[in-house]
């Protein structure tokens, strides 16, 4: 999925960094996710049940009502673990791009989405480096607009599980710093070339 996430950079760009996420990493955060406790709890409490109605006088209820319930109940197990089988799919489809002048992320399970951010439009970029993170020696670039989602936060793109996280982060910081720099202080009023606070960037 890397050469479509390619194929939609622009002639005029020039790319940085292209990547994907640590495999194991990935893997690791899909089956310890948050869901995880919930669901073993959840699974332990239904299953308890289940067993218990063996014990019944009547276990034929078991066939025709118990076990279809139960079944049915069990959706959040049934969803955790659907999360953790389609995390192959998910992987293949997840790819980073770093050019001079975005960030470019595809990502998607059923469906295919390819998310840019251009760095005009970042705010501030964070490293973020959570439990499994440190385990694997990898680390989370998360890129925050001045955009709101529907529930008024910030928009974030991320780059996540990245080997190479402190080079990545550090090119990002810089392209945005450079870029944001540039477009709010155009000393000659962004002609052509452009000679603003510093930039390296031109046209």
């Amino acid at each position: 999925m890397l050469n479509d996430l390619k194929a939609t950079v622009g002639q005029d760009e020039k790319i940085l960094y292209e990547g994907k996420p640590n495999k194991k990493c990935y893997i690791f955060e899909s089956i310890f996710n948050p869901m995880l406790p919930f669901a073993l709890l959840w699974g332990l409490i239904d299953f308890g049940f289940i067993g218990a109605s063996f014990f019944t006088s009547d276990s034929r209820n078991i066939l025709f009502f118990i076990i279809p319930f139960f079944l049915l109940h069990l959706m959040p197990v049934w969803i955790y673990l659907g999360g953790i089988l389609f995390t192959v799919k998910k992987y293949k489809n997840t790819s980073y791009i770093v050019t001079d002048k975005a960030i470019y992320v595809s990502s998607g399970i059923i469906s295919y989405k390819i998310n840019t951010k251009p760095f005009a439009e970042l705010s501030h970029i964070d490293l973020h480096r959570g439990i499994f993170d440190q385990l694997f020696n990898v680390g989370d670039i998360i890129a925050t607009t001045n955009q709101l989602n529907p529930n008024g936060t910030n928009t974030t793109i991320v780059i996540n599980s990245i080997s190479n996280y402190i080079e990545v982060y550090n090119l990002v910081k810089k392209l945005q710093t450079d870029i944001y720099t540039d477009i709010m202080y155009p000393n000659d009023k962004r002609p052509k070339e452009n000679h603003g606070y510093k930039t390296e960037y031109k046209g």
